[in-house]
């Protein structure tokens, strides 16, 4: 009767993997533009924000700081302490959490309210980030699960085209709090959507899933988190000063800058799209291939990108590779951990927002202390060495799966 009952349970499993649930990941999808959008709009809003709450810009922008901190907190311990919750609860509270978060920003009468609601978003971005790869491979069928999460990071790569210039025209159309706002109608239709669409997940307390710290125990964790980290940290010494480096050095105006970031942002959406099936037989190719290629193109911007139309090609061909390669990443996660997707998820999430800060820190010091030739430099450099790692974290899987 258990082989039976068990054999029932797996066929109602498929059969729900079956029957789509790809409402579920659109609306999953939908989220991740909000959250998205949400957690970068201080970026086009400090000098409103600093003036109304009277405060300098450098305390606007701990908005971002301060959402970062909590989503690396949130991600290394949600796993565990969420433990025997239904996953569609959980995320439905997190969306919640994100109307909540958005009413307090943009109502926010002081400083103090204003960081309190920033908190709250990085806790829904820890926690969202955490569960994407895990609830993603319980929503479709095995095969599918790169194609769901390029969905899923298409509603990043969307937000990410359009929260800045989104932000900056409604700052100045309805002010700071009517643009922050704005995404509140957007947090309560993925709720109801959700709501509808997601099938109730249990948590599967079976299963005698690995914490955070204990699965960095194993090596292909280990060198896989250590080139996710590098890679993330290259392109984010470079990213965060492209604004810099086009006024200064090609020259452009604030026209060709805005045509030329949205190129990137076009270009990642495209390659969010297409990258699903490049991922179907092998991930690792593409997790060698592209931290290679961006570190080819930060060196042609090093070498060719004070003329502006070799500029915009690269930074093009870039945003290409740069915006897609996460889908990658979370693909590697979901067919290394399958049994561990929450716990690995966290801590990729952890890695990945510590990284991106250290990236931004390390590329600003140089830019400001030398030049942008050594930002891009040490951009190329760390991408290289990622490519590297995750060759190494290829080999280990298979010396892992000799054994």
């Amino acid at each position: 009767m258990d082989t039976l009952s068990q054999t029932l349970s797996e066929a109602n499993k498929d059969s729900d993997r079956q029957a789509g649930s790809w409402g579920a990941v659109l609306a999953m999808s939908l989220g991740a533009f909000a959250l998205v959008a949400s957690e970068f709009m201080p970026v086009s809003l400090l000098t409103p924000i600093a003036a109304d709450l009277h405060i300098s810009e450098g305390q606007a922008g701990q908005a971002i700081s301060v959402s970062g901190a909590f989503a690396v907190l949130t991600s290394l311990f949600i796993s565990s302490l969420a433990k025997g919750i239904n996953r569609k609860t959980l995320l439905l509270v997190l969306i919640g959490l994100m109307i909540i978060s958005g009413t307090v920003v943009s109502l926010a009468p002081n400083y103090v309210l204003f960081m309190l609601g920033r908190a709250m978003i990085g806790v829904v971005i820890g926690g969202f980030w955490s569960m994407s790869a895990a609830t993603a491979m319980r929503l479709v069928e095995d095969h599918h699960v790169p194609r769901a999460l390029a969905i899923l990071n298409g509603g990043n790569a969307l937000a990410t085209v359009i929260a800045a210039p989104a932000g900056s025209f409604l700052g100045g159309l309805i002010g700071w709090r009517g643009a922050f706002f704005c995404v509140v109608p957007v947090a309560v239709i993925v709720f109801v959507w959700q709501f509808v669409s997601l099938p109730s997940m249990p948590s599967e307390r079976h299963q005698q899933s690995a914490s955070v710290f204990a699965l960095l125990a194993r090596p292909i964790v280990r060198m896989g988190m250590i080139a996710v980290s590098l890679f993330f940290m290259g392109q984010f010494t470079l990213f965060t000063y492209v604004r810099p480096f086009l006024e200064d050095v090609a020259h452009v105006d604030v026209f060709t800058l805005s045509l030329i970031l949205l190129l990137m942002g076009i270009s990642g959406f495209i390659g969010t799209v297409l990258i699903g099936a490049m991922l179907k037989k092998s991930v690792y190719p593409v997790l060698i291939v592209t931290p290679l290629l961006m570190a080819l193109w930060a060196f042609g911007l090093l070498m060719l990108g004070k003329w502006i139309v070799v500029s915009a090609i690269i930074l093009t061909a870039w945003g290409l590779f740069a915006t897609s390669a996460p889908v990658g990443w979370w693909t590697w996660l979901a067919r290394t951990l399958p049994q561990d997707a929450e716990a690995g998820g966290g801590l990729m999430v952890a890695v990945v927002q510590l990284a991106i800060t250290l990236g931004a820190t390390c590329g600003g010091i140089l830019f400001d202390g030398i030049g942008y030739q050594a930002t891009f430099a040490a951009s190329a450099f760390v991408l290289v060495l990622a490519a590297l790692l995750a060759f190494t974290t290829m080999k280990t899987g298979q010396l892992t799966a000799m054994k």
